[in-house]
């Protein structure tokens, strides 16, 4: 399948512009450079009803957020929400570097968005982002009636590292150790630590996110080996995941995380969790941050929130 062409001039830009790969730099470096690109390769921001950013507590201080409240909905109408959780390999990324994506989930599913701010490593290592993105689900729960939610439509998502944080939310949800979500939105997500499927070996070179990369952003998240196979580490690796919300999973097929992400999938479904699995064969990873040369990011955030918007509705 060859790649969508949005997608080829993407990699062939960063490879005009010389660009190192992000396994070479420092966090630090590699977060200065995901933001200059950030400006290049994103969509337009679509415009809101709301944009407002906010701050709730966390384990280890003020966890800041950022709200959005669809176009056209009325200031006191309670809302449905999206608790959106950022991609960027727990190591860069932050409420900029998604807020294309969250202007567009809020509009297209008709909701709010409440995208959180979670800690970062490898200053702060697992669990700090679990612990982060859980109080953050917290706060939205029992902040409800303040924040213009409706507290019994309450969902997670996210992309990448994101979509690695929301799947574990919901299994805290169905524990009792977070508050209860409805639905789950998995966007190319990473869902096992080990880095031991066969697209880590097929994906090794001129790709955004190629396998030395993932394994940089694992070694910096969870420098101590022995705990990747905890399941707030690696939701795939849990032992059943029977009873979590109904879920929304899309593949990339040019991803070394293609696999896993197709495997949480089948796991959902064979352990009796209602579940759409959506495959991009021909798209890179992190390419729903990239509107402005790939249109199909458009469509996919799209698509996501109507499956999103079905099951606010009761769907």
């Amino acid at each position: 399948m060859p790649i969508d062409p949005g997608a080829v001039s993407v990699l062939n830009l960063i490879k005009e512009l010389g660009r190192p790969p992000l396994h070479t730099l420092s966090p630090a470096e590699a977060r200065e450079a995901s933001a200059k690109s950030r400006a290049v390769l994103g969509a337009p921001p679509e415009d809101v009803g709301l944009v407002e950013d906010l701050t709730c507590p966390g384990p280890r201080g003020t966890i800041p957020l950022r709200r959005y409240r669809a176009a056209g909905t009325e200031a006191g109408e309670a809302l449905p929400c999206l608790v959106y959780l950022h991609g960027g390999g727990w190591v860069i990324g932050d409420l900029d570097s998604h807020d294309v994506p969250c202007r567009i989930l809020a509009n297209a599913a008709r909701c709010s968005v409440i995208s959180v701010d979670y800690r970062m490593a490898p200053e702060h290592v697992y669990p700090a982002a679990v612990e982060d993105c859980a109080a953050a689900l917290r706060f939205v729960a029992e902040n409800a009636a303040s924040l213009r939610i409706d507290a019994n439509r309450i969902a997670v998502g996210g992309d990448s590292a994101g979509g690695n944080l929301a799947a574990v939310l919901a299994i805290m949800a169905r524990d009792g150790t977070a508050p209860k979500v409805g639905f789950q939105m998995l966007l190319y997500p990473a869902t096992d630590m080990a880095g031991e499927r066969p697209a880590y070996q097929r994906f090794t070179e001129g790709l955004i996110l190629t396998d030395k990369t993932m394994r940089w952003f694992i070694d910096h998240y969870t420098p101590n080996r022995s705990r990747r196979v905890e399941w707030q580490a690696s939701p795939l690796r849990v032992p059943s995941l029977a009873g979590v919300a109904s879920a929304y999973v899309m593949t990339a097929g040019y991803d070394p995380l293609v696999d896993e992400g197709i495997e949480f999938a089948r796991r959902l479904e064979a352990d009796g969790v209602r579940v759409t699995h959506v495959h991009m064969s021909d798209q890179i990873h992190a390419f729903l941050t990239m509107g402005r040369f790939i249109p199909a990011a458009d469509l996919a955030l799209r698509q996501a929130a109507l499956a999103l918007a079905h099951h606010f509705k009761g769907g």
